[in-house]
């Protein structure tokens, strides 16, 4: 883990901030869509968010909705989707469980801390799921984390 990470093991604010600003700059240096960024901590509690201008009306749910699943099911969103496509019976089941919340696609990222423990999640919607779930991960990277996509 770099020094940007917080050493007690709590995904912080000053890491959420990093992460956020690091997933941006990696989403315009390949031109993406305009991004929404979502940090969340081991909790499922909001601790970094930004929207991009011109990201659509809904990619604020999307994004925390990856963070959210990721993090509820201790699963990266590559993970999830798989899963999904092979048991659309259990997550149509499981996102009336969660009202919703939960968006089992690419873009959704576990952050892990050097022991392995989950201290967050990180979920990007606005471009292809594959490009968004890049961008998490060199969020991730830059703030001294290990980032899990599934």
């Amino acid at each position: 883990m770099s020094a940007t990470a917080n050493p007690s093991g709590r995904l912080d604010l000053a890491s959420a901030s990093r992460i956020v600003d690091v997933a941006l700059a990696r989403g315009r240096s390949l031109q993406l869509k305009p991004l929404t960024v979502a940090v969340l901590d081991a909790g499922g509690h909001l601790v970094a968010f930004q929207r991009e201008d011109g990201s659509g009306i809904l990619r604020p749910q999307i994004a925390i909705g990856k963070a959210w699943g990721a993090l509820g099911m201790g699963l990266g969103g590559r993970t999830l989707a798989e899963r999904a496509q092979a048991h659309p019976g259990f997550y149509a089941a499981l996102a009336a469980t969660s009202e919703g919340r939960m968006v089992p696609v690419p873009g959704g990222v576990l952050v892990r801390n050097a022991e392995g423990d989950v201290v967050g999640a990180v979920g990007i919607s606005g471009d292809l799921p594959d490009n968004d779930e890049d961008c998490a991960l060199a969020g991730i990277k830059a703030a001294g984390w290990h980032a899990d996509p599934g």
